[in-house]
C-alpha cells in the first residue's frame, strides 16, 4: 500500500501545476513541523523503513524532505539490510555428508590400538587403505588419550632449585657520566652471588669468559635463567 500511494503521488505531481504542488508541499511540511513538536519518536513499521531505504537509492535529494528520522538512521537501516542479505546468502545450503560407519569404526580401532599415533599418522594409514578422510574428521572420531599433567613453573623451581642459576646485566651511571655494565650470576637455591664483574664495553666473548670463570671444569648447573 505504501508503494502504491507513493506511485500515485508521483503520477499526480506530473499532472498538477508547479504552483499548486509547491503550496501543497508547504502545507504538508508545516503540519509535519507541528506534529514533530508533540511526537518525539514515531513508530515506524518495517515497510516504512524499506520505503526510505529504496527511496534513498533512487532519489538524490531525499535528505532534504526527511523529518521523522535522521538521515543517519536511514543509512543504518540500509546497512542492517545489507548484513542480513549477506548473512542469508552465506549460509551453507548443503551440509557435509557423514562418513561411513566402517571408516568411523576403523578410526576408533586405530586410535585404541595405537595410542601414540596422532591425527596425521591415522590419516596416512586410512589413505593407504584407500579412504580419503580429512584431518578434522579423524580428530573428531579418534579416541582422545588423556595426557599426564605437567608440573607447574613453581613446582619446577622447587624441584630443581640446586640445578638452576640466573644471570643478568644491569647498568650503573657514574659521577663522570659513564655507564658501567654489571654482570652477575646468582644461585637459585640460596640466592647466593656466584660471580660478578664490571666492564664499560660488554661483548659476547667477555660474557662467555665470565661464565667460564664462574664454573670451571664443567661444574655449570643444568638450567639457566
Amino acid at each position: 500500500m505504501v508503494l502504491i500511494s507513493a506511485l500515485f503521488v508521483l503520477i499526480r505531481s506530473l499532472i498538477v501545476s508547479r504552483t499548486a504542488l509547491a503550496a501543497e508541499n508547504l502545507a504538508l511540511r508545516q503540519q509535519l513541523t507541528v506534529l514533530n513538536r508533540k511526537i518525539h519518536r514515531p513508530q515506524l513499521h518495517r515497510r516504512d523503513r524499506f520505503f526510505w531505504v529504496i527511496l534513498s537509492q533512487l532519489w538524490m535529494n531525499w535528505r532534504e524532505i526527511l523529518i521523522i528520522v535522521k538521515p543517519e538512521t536511514v543509512i543504518k537501516w540500509h546497512r542492517q539490510g545489507f548484513r542480513l542479505y549477506w548473512r542469508w546468502k552465506s549460509k551453507a545450503l548443503v551440509s557435509r555428508p557423514k562418513i561411513n560407519k566402517e571408516i568411523r569404526e576403523l578410526i576408533v580401532q586405530m586410535s585404541r590400538e595405537n595410542p601414540l599415533w596422532g591425527v596425521p599418522r591415522i590419516q596416512a594409514e586410512l589413505s593407504f587403505f584407500g579412504f580419503e578422510v580429512a584431518q578434522s574428521t579423524v580428530a573428531k572420531y579418534r579416541i582422545k588419550t588423556p595426557k599426564p599433567s605437567s608440573q607447574t613453573w613453581k613446582t619446577f623451581l622447587s624441584n630443581h632449585a640446586r640445578d638452576i642459576i640466573g644471570i643478568d646485566f644491569f647498568t650503573v651511571p657514574t659521577a663522570t657520566f659513564r655507564d658501567l655494565y654489571f654482570f652477575i650470576i646468582l644461585s637459585h637455591e640460596r640466592r647466593q652471588v656466584v660471580h660478578f664483574n664490571v666492564t664499560e664495553h660488554p661483548t659476547a666473548a667477555w660474557t662467555a669468559q665470565q661464565s667460564i670463570e664462574a664454573f670451571p671444569d664443567d661444574t655449570a648447573p643444568r638450567f639457566l635463567l
